[in-house]
């Protein structure tokens, strides 16, 4: 046997490929997608059920009513209770998850194998046949307010909330989805109903499910739930503003005021936002885009957080973000500095984001540490059958090719430091990038005037 030798590190191999699992696909009669991957060991099973219909289908008057509708969909079904739901789903050990982004709700479930058709049955119970009664909608509205006016104090909330207004004003992204005060008083049972009439149609929707199951269960076990579910007859589509779209780049103009500030007297630290409108999840730029983010910021070795943490010490993190939708998302620097350092933080982001695109280019070391960030750890995304299924949602939603998760580490790690710097100069804007503040106006204004982005606008967040 050779001696080991420990004077050095070892030598590292090349990285095992990743293969994310093909999914069985099959439509029910009424429309219903279903996506079904096999995964046995454990007796378990996931459930996903993916439907766009997330904030980004508000009325243009009622911005919360699709987060609203969502957090009504287990308040009861026919003659049973929120509680007396709960008490099923306990019965059968699954416990219910739902999320509303800006393009969807998705509504997430695991539990034993032998119990999914009770499972699907009270699934279909909540999203097909959900009672929206008057008094569970009177006490969801009063939980809903409360959170607001917590939300009220906090200034990362503020920051997103006038970030994301100036960023798409009237367009269906312009908003949180969590809505307004004012728009949660103006709303009626009946906004629900008719929403969810509209928009909750099994032709738009997918089912998944993923552990010890096969395709044939699924498509049996998910018609006796799912096939008398049928969509509004006068057909339920996204508002036709989103097909419109906000831009997706350097077409967009910039907006008259740049520089938006919520006061908030005798504040310590400044919440800041800094960018403007990114791209589509289907841009032919995006495993480019994902790995200049990180060497911006990505991760604690990005250059944003080298700068404003580690040399200059102004905060404890920054990071930086392209989200990805169906239309154009933002793309943004999200950081808290102390008060003082307001106008220099913002200046040296704003630096920062042009440098990359070409006076300080990503250099080799920088693109190597990225990629390795991004892709050594990469299979963990999906290692549970919660994971997997979440996978394929997104493959439903963004209508993406099966392969794309298996193709994502090769992709980076075929890019160059060139190709960082072309995306950096096709895709970062810093000349129209918005910045908020949220913070003490009093002694933020000046300095953020002087750094040449105009007059300030001192706004509130209407939450």
């Amino acid at each position: 046997m050779s001696p080991v030798d420990r004077s050095r590190l070892p030598v590292s191999g090349p990285d095992p490929d990743f293969t994310f699992p093909a999914a069985d696909t099959q439509r029910l009669p009424n429309g219903l997608s279903l996506a079904t991957v096999g995964r046995r060991g454990l007796p378990m099973v996931s459930l996903a059920l993916l439907l766009p219909a997330g904030s980004a289908c508000d009325p243009a008057e009622r911005p919360g009513l699709a987060s609203m509708t969502a957090d009504m969909l287990d308040e009861g079904s026919g003659d049973r209770s929120a509680i007396e739901m709960q008490e099923e789903l306990a019965r059968i050990g699954a416990e219910l998850d739902t999320e509303t982004g800006p393009d969807s709700v998705v509504l997430a479930l695991s539990l034993l194998e032998r119990f999914v058709p009770q499972g699907l049955r009270i699934l279909s119970d909540i999203v097909v046949r959900p009672r929206l009664g008057e008094p569970d909608f009177e006490r969801v509205r009063t939980l809903r307010a409360n959170r607001i006016r917590q939300l009220r104090d906090l200034p990362g909330v503020n920051a997103e909330a006038v970030f994301t207004r100036a960023l798409y004003g009237a367009h269906p992204y312009g908003h949180l989805s969590i809505g307004s005060s004012v728009s949660l008083a103006g709303m009626k049972p009946d906004d629900v109903t008719r929403f969810h009439r509209l928009q909750y149609d099994p032709s738009r929707a997918t089912l998944v499910a993923v552990g010890a199951i096969d395709s044939a269960a699924v498509a049996r076990y998910a018609q006796e739930a799912f096939g008398d579910w049928q969509g509004a007859a006068s057909g339920s589509t996204a508002p036709a503003a989103a097909a419109d779209g906000a831009g997706s780049g350097p077409s967009t103009p910039a907006p008259a005021t740049r520089l938006l500030i919520v006061d908030r007297p005798g504040a310590a630290q400044t919440e800041i936002r800094v960018g403007h409108l990114g791209v589509p999840r289907k841009t032919p730029d995006f495993h480019a885009l994902v790995l200049l983010n990180a060497v911006l910021g990505g991760h604690f070795s990005s250059r944003l957080n080298l700068n404003l943490r580690e040399r200059k010490g102004y905060t404890y993190s920054v990071r930086s973000v392209f989200d990805f939708r169906k239309l154009a998302g933002p793309f943004a620097v999200q950081t808290s500095v102390q008060t003082d350092a307001t106008a220099d933080a913002v200046a040296e982001t704003l630096r920062e984001l042009g440098d990359i695109a070409g006076g300080r280019p990503a250099s080799d070391d920088e693109r190597s540490l990225s990629v390795a960030t991004l892709t050594k750890g990469y299979p963990r995304n999906f290692e549970t059958a919660g994971q997997i299924a979440r996978g394929l949602a997104q493959l439903a939603l963004y209508e993406l090719p099966a392969d794309t998760f298996s193709l994502f580490a090769p992709r980076v790690r075929a890019l160059t430091a060139g190709d960082i710097t072309r995306a950096a100069a096709a895709h970062l804007h810093p000349d129209q990038a918005i910045v908020v503040a949220v913070g003490d106006c009093a002694r933020i204004r000046t300095g953020l005037e002087q750094a040449g982005l105009g007059t300030a606008a001192v706004v509130a967040a209407d939450l």
